[in-house]
């Protein structure tokens, strides 16, 4: 990846960007404003102020900037406000000193160009003059143009520019001035002048203070995108980055420049030197103190952190009031713990340890906590004793200790920090004595399928480490990691003997087949080899999860009766051997294979009484899945509304057992689709925002590049559009799910057909169809014939187009005869298929496109509704029926602006142009945008407006015939035109004609045929 030292983004800061620019608009009014702008170093201050002095300048304001200097501000007065001045001088020159006239003595000790004698020395109502003077030149100077003055670093800023800043601030009025200051409000202690200097000011009613808050993750990755120049950012490199930088822009600017130099994230020696300057600046005591708080995690008690030190209690305060006032450590909101300002400081300071300090300060650490666990709450005890054993390099003391947070973090449900203890545990495992490990007390697998000791044929209550291995396992997959769940199963496949304990190597199978999921793909073959080691075994909850496993299959290639028979085989194995989960998982899956083979109200009613008693059992993956697989059903059946309803549910369980990233991204990506069919687009952006977060970077990136395509094709962004296609790889992952591969074809077909690449729609109709669409995806199914007709339609007649149409059409024909029209959204499509068709083949009755809409209402869905009223729209105008054309299009404009569709918009506006058909906005449209284009050159020709649209469609090519179709006019009349047209140009011919529309750029944006 290339690397830019700053991001080429500027990213968030609209807010206070906006603050600015109010500001900046009051003083092009005449009204002088201050603005202090105050936040920690490195958050983006300097950034802000360059790109608001940016829109300053192209808004026509003159701007200055000064910065205060660090060292011997003192003895430097006016430092600032002299660089400042000098910058206006030379953008001003003669005007500035036409400005300073009268006043050059004063001003010589700002501006020494102006060649005064400067101030006399000893004059007591100097001082005054020179600052009366400074405004009186400020008011010349913006009394007919706008000036922003700007200062950086105003807490290093001596008290003389101080006290003229503040003068201005007051006596400058009716003028168009902008005076901006930044400061570092880390850097102000206790005693810092600029405390009351700041408040003084703030009272003052044209004075505003913005402070600067950190980033957010969100805002951290598009900043970590400019600054890596890709959008494909990995999810765990945003991750690392955004929880070490906290959110500082300069932090995260650091530790990218670190990643792209040595490929991983770390502190480079000058950012560690950056860091440490505040820590060596302090007295050797508050030194060590900060140096054991470091040690002692991201907060430590107050209490704890006095233990350790063993100092008289005196001292500990001393040196942590010093380390407070100084800003290296911040008292927590508890009163009674604390922590680094910067966790990145606290990184610093332990890297400078020696690696035999950081052990004993750990030892230290975990050896107080043991005399007395009351020194921390009794939810942390467990893990922070964990952690201070395994940084104190004790594995004997540790394994036990990292064994025991993992069980405690799986029962609050906090599954990366159980992963993170249980690696632990893994890698410590051959380090510890056997006398140790023998001691260890087996616990079990969160998995209710997990073979039972007596099942894998172990007496023994020992653990043992493909437990570990197991339990492991199942936390990388509930924490977002199928990646390392898949790393962790097939070390099992080592360690495990499939003779002798076939059960527990078919779960570590299952596991994979669950992680391939994950990545889009069925996980048959993972499936097949775990049911070939329980085939013909006694019943056992492992066999009834393996067959359910199989059955599930046929919701992602093609759902049969057979399907559903494994999975009632094994609900009862289930029932058998008292597998309360797995049942309930099995009954899941056989309610969404029954809505899919056309028993739709018994496999909603299934769905709903999983979703139900789900909540009975302590299985948040259950849960979860129960109302994924809801919502994406009720979607399917058009049944948007409800589905919105069991996704906001399904959100709401994910976030309490805190399965995030990936049951979160799962639900986001439902509930986004569903509000982008209802037509809430402000809802579904937003849902697409918190999907950002989650998804990026993981297995469901694909479904977010999906969304983000489907809002591009919305907003008319076809080159959008295409790109977030592009970054799907569709035909690169074997055993690819259909319920992924068919909307990426749809939305591939459709991007090419408005993109007017129909040979390309074409190609990519075909390549999906294969051999034949799978069962049971009609509603994806029948998206795709439906728009791969669309496409045949819109390019009839064009040349080379017409070749293999009648081929495809009866493809189409013969795929649509196998989906089902059991629901009205599949009604409404079919319809739609067959007015597509028509029109394909030169026919266009309005009665079919009516009979697409009457079935489409009930869905309460804009989208495809707004598509079938402006087909009927369109063959009713041709049939010259104009009345209903015009209800029909009016219908079709509010259900494309209740969707948001900018490019079914822009149709129906062509159409009403076309067919001089009348649109009622409505009172809650948008306004028209005001045209900057140059005046139409066709004016000057003479051209009528019907005669211009002749003339762009015979630049086209068209025959006077298929004028007349697209115009919705007689050939005869399209003949006329067309001779009209070639007199007022005195052409002899067509071609002529239309070589002249093209000399003129008449038409430059009629990059491709209009549809329909």
């Amino acid at each position: 990846m290339a690397y830019a030292s700053i991001s080429s983004a500027f990213v968030g800061r609209s807010g206070e960007l906006e603050a600015l620019a109010s500001g900046l608009r009051r003083a092009f009014g005449g009204e002088p404003q201050g603005v202090l702008v105050g936040g920690e170093a490195g958050v983006g201050k300097t950034r802000l102020l360059q790109e608001f002095l940016a829109a300053a300048e192209e808004a026509g304001a003159i701007t200055a900037l000064g910065n205060c200097l660090e060292v011997g501000a003192e003895g430097l007065p006016y430092a600032p406000l002299v660089a400042a001045m000098r910058q206006l001088y030379r953008v001003l020159g003669v005007e500035l000193e036409r400005a300073a006239e009268g006043y050059e003595e004063q001003l010589s000790g700002l501006l020494p160009e102006l060649g005064g004698a400067g101030p006399t020395p000893g004059d007591e109502y100097g001082r005054a003059r020179f600052f009366e003077c400074t405004a009186k030149l400020f008011e010349r100077l913006a009394g007919d143009r706008t000036v922003v003055l700007a200062i950086e670093d105003l807490h290093w800023s001596d008290r003389s520019t101080r006290e003229l800043l503040a003068y201005l601030i007051r006596s400058l009025h009716r003028c168009r001035v902008v005076l901006v200051a930044t400061y570092r409000s880390d850097d102000l202690h206790r005693q810092h002048p600029l405390r009351p200097y700041l408040a003084e000011l703030e009272r003052l009613r044209a004075v505003q203070r913005l402070e600067l808050a950190r980033f957010a993750r969100a805002e951290v990755e598009q900043q970590l995108a400019g600054l890596l120049e890709t959008a494909a950012l990995d999810r765990g490199l945003v991750g690392w980055i955004y929880d070490r930088s906290e959110g500082n822009a300069f932090f995260v600017e650091e530790l990218a420049h670190s990643y792209q130099d040595v490929g991983r994230v770390g502190l480079s020696s000058s950012l560690r030197d950056i860091l440490l300057v505040r820590v060596e600046a302090l007295p050797d005591r508050a030194q060590q103190v900060v140096t054991v708080a470091a040690g002692g995690g991201s907060s430590v008690e107050h209490g704890l952190l006095a233990a350790v030190l063993g100092l008289p209690q005196e001292d500990v305060f001393e040196a942590l009031r010093t380390a407070v006032g100084a800003h290296v450590l911040v008292p927590e909101a508890d009163g009674d713990s604390y922590r680094f300002r910067h966790a990145l400081m606290r990184e610093a300071v332990l890297d400078d340890l020696l690696p035999v300090e950081r052990s004993w300060i750990n030892r230290r650490y975990a050896m107080a906590l043991e005399s007395d666990p009351g020194l921390v709450p009794a939810d942390q005890r467990a893990g922070r004793l964990a952690s201070y054993w395994y940084h104190a390099q004790d594995p004997a003391r540790a394994l036990p200790a990292a064994l025991e947070a993992g069980r405690q973090a799986r029962r609050g449900n906090a599954f990366a920090e159980q992963l993170l203890m249980l690696e632990r545990a893994l890698e410590l495992w051959e380090q510890v004595p056997d006398e140790v490990l023998r001691d260890l007390q087996c616990y079990d697998c969160a998995d209710e399928a997990y073979p039972r000791r007596s099942q894998a044929g172990v007496d023994s209550d020992r653990l043992r480490f493909v437990d570990v291995l197991a339990d492991a396992t199942v936390a990388a997959s509930r924490s977002g990691d199928p990646d390392l769940s898949v790393r962790f199963a097939r070390t099992a496949s080592h360690v495990i003997d499939d003779t002798a304990e076939p059960e527990c190597a078919a779960w570590f199978w299952l596991q994979r087949a669950r992680a391939a999921h994950f990545h889009s793909q069925t996980g048959e073959e993972e499936s097949k080899q775990a049911r070939r080691l329980v085939e013909g075994r006694p019943p056992s909850a492992v066999q009834a999860d393996v067959l359910s496993r199989i059955s599930a299959t046929g919701v992602l290639t093609g759902a049969s009766q057979e399907h559903i028979a494994i999975g009632e085989h094994a609900v009862r194995i289930a029932r058998e051997v008292g597998a309360r989960a797995v049942e309930l998982h099995t009954l899941n899956t056989v309610g969404m294979l029954r809505v899919r083979v056309g028993e739709i109200e018994e496999g909603l009613t299934l769905l709903r009484e999983v979703c139900m008693q789900s909540r009975g059992i302590d299985d948040p993956y259950l849960q979860t899945r129960a109302y994924v697989n809801l919502s994406s059903q009720y979607e399917l059946l058009g049944r948007s509304e409800e589905a919105v309803e069991a996704a906001r549910e399904g959100l709401a369980i994910a976030r309490r057992y805190g399965l995030i990233p990936t049951y979160a991204a799962l639900m986001l990506n439902n509930l986004a689709d569903s509000l982008l069919a209802l037509g809430r687009l402000r809802e579904a952006e937003e849902a697409v925002t918190s999907m950002l977060e989650y998804a990026t970077g993981t297995a469901w990136s694909d479904d977010l590049f999906l969304l983000h395509a489907e809002l591009a094709l919305l907003r008319g962004d076809l080159a959008g559009a295409a790109e977030y296609l592009a970054g799907i790889s569709n035909d690169d992952v074997p055993d690819r799910q259909m319920q992924k591969t068919l909307p990426w074809s749809d939305l591939a077909v459709r991007v090419a057909t408005r993109s007017g690449r129909f040979a390309e729609a074409r190609a990519e109709l075909l390549s999906a169809i294969g051999d034949g669409l799978p069962p049971s995806f009609d509603d994806f199914a029948w998206s795709l014939l439906v728009h791969g007709a669309t496409a045949e339609a819109d390019c009839r007649g064009l040349p080379g187009a017409d070749v293999g149409r009648a081929e495809v059409l009866e493809l189409i024909r013969r795929e649509a005869q196998r989906l089902s029209r059991a629901v009205p959204l599949y009604e409404g499509r079919a319809h739609m298929l067959d007015a597509e068709l028509a029109r394909a083949e030169g026919r266009n009755t309005p009665e079919v496109w009516v009979r697409a809409v009457e079935a489409l209402r009930p869905t309460g869905r804009p989208y495809p509704l707004a598509e079938a009223l402006f087909g009927a729209a369109v063959a009713y105008a041709a049939a010259g029926a104009r009345e209903e054309a015009g209800r029909l299009l009016r219908e079709a404009e509010e259900q494309a602006r209740k969707r948001g569709d900018t490019e079914l918009l822009r149709e129906v506006t062509a159409l009403a142009e076309r067919a001089r058909l009348p649109l009622d906005l409505s009172p809650f449209a948008e306004a028209p945008a005001v045209s900057t284009d140059a005046p139409d050159p066709s004016a000057a020709l003479g051209l009528t407006a019907r005669e211009r649209d002749v003339l762009r469609l015979l630049t086209l090519g068209r025959t006077n015939r298929q004028i007349a179709e697209e115009l919705f006019i007689s050939p005869k009349t399209a003949s006329v035109h067309v001779s009209n047209i070639l007199a007022k140009l005195e052409v002899g011919n067509r071609g002529e004609a239309a070589a002249t529309a093209h000399r003129m750029r008449l038409f430059p944006h009629d990059d491709r045929p209009p549809s329909r």
